[in-house]
């Protein structure tokens, strides 16, 4: 199992934005033409207003990759050493030579708990040698070359000392490691967005995607729990978009309601019909109340709080 994560979490694809992210070759024409950023802006919202969309730049902007030429799905970045945009990137790891997003988020996970688990195997196994060779008290050197006497060779000896330590260091820091990424799961947030927090409308929200222990388990690792350990995709979602806790989401953007579809652009030829929220992302709103229903029942009470969130809890 060690071995299937560890090869998953480095021949995995990281996932790109769909077509319907990227510019069309008008889009970029009209794009390149003007010279003010303000006038870009329009367009880039224009072109917006039909997808998924609802986080922003520090300063509210529409964020756009000028490299790859695409508008960024929430939770997508530009990876500087693949030099494309991945798909709710976590980071980029150098020891899988890889970056570690939405595909194969799972399979990483995976791949540091069985580490673990095989370098405490080996720290513990290589323990009784351990103790053997520094706890030999007052006849140390007569009892540790007694013991040594018993062993293949010289070189085996300290092999076996070399192991425990490897081991030993490594298993705190995948400990740690694991620890972390746990903790990131439970919170659904990434690497990235633990360091910087999303940025919406109203401003940034940390906790914007989290919609409950449960549910923000089940959005990495599926509903179905036979394949929770086995290095198979069993994630919910697409990867362009996600549910959001948001009680007042951008009046511009289409509703992630599971019950509505998203509006048709009226921009002519170059309309875009965003796509629906998938079978798996609906299943993790099922239990949630509509936003429309939370913001009537807000209004009621008189909230007029716009930078106001909530989390669901599973």
């Amino acid at each position: 199992m060690f071995v299937w994560a560890y090869w998953q979490t480095i021949f995995t694809r990281p996932m790109n934005p769909l077509k319907e992210f990227h510019l069309s070759y008008s889009d970029k024409e009209l794009l390149e033409r003007e010279d003010r950023g303000e006038s870009q802006q329009e367009i880039l919202r224009r072109i917006a207003r039909d997808l998924p969309i609802y986080t922003r730049t520090n300063s509210g902007a529409i964020r756009f990759c000028d490299r790859c030429q695409l508008l960024k799905p929430d939770r997508c970045h530009h990876c500087s050493v693949c030099n494309k945009c991945i798909l709710k990137m976590d980071h980029h790891c150098p020891w899988v030579n890889n970056c570690v997003g939405f595909s194969n988020y799972k399979f990483f996970m995976l791949f540091l708990a069985y580490s673990l688990l095989y370098c405490l195997f080996i720290t513990a196994t290589d323990l009784q040698y351990f103790i053997k060779f520094w706890l030999a008290g007052g006849r140390a050197h007569f009892r540790l070359r007694e013991y040594l006497n018993g062993l293949p060779d010289t070189q085996a000896k300290f092999h076996i000392l070399f192991l425990f330590f490897s081991a030993s260091m490594f298993s705190v820091s995948l400990a740690s490691l694991l620890t972390y990424h746990c903790w990131l799961v439970c919170k659904n947030r990434s690497t990235l967005e633990a360091v910087r927090a999303p940025v919406y409308r109203h401003g940034t929200d940390k906790s914007g995607f989290s919609l409950g222990f449960s549910k923000n388990f089940r959005q990495v690792f599926g509903d179905e729990v036979k394949y929770w350990p086995i290095p198979v995709f069993s994630g919910l979602g697409d990867g362009c978009s996600f549910p959001t806790c948001l009680v007042n989401l951008d009046p511009e953007q289409p509703s992630l309601s599971p019950t509505r579809s998203n509006p048709v652009s009226k921009s002519g030829a170059d309309s875009r019909q965003s796509k629906p929220l998938t079978e798996s992302q609906s299943r993790l709103l099922t239990s949630t109340p509509s936003w429309s229903e939370i913001d009537n029942a807000t209004d009621r009470k008189g909230a007029s709080n716009q930078g106001m969130s909530i989390e669901q809890e599973a």
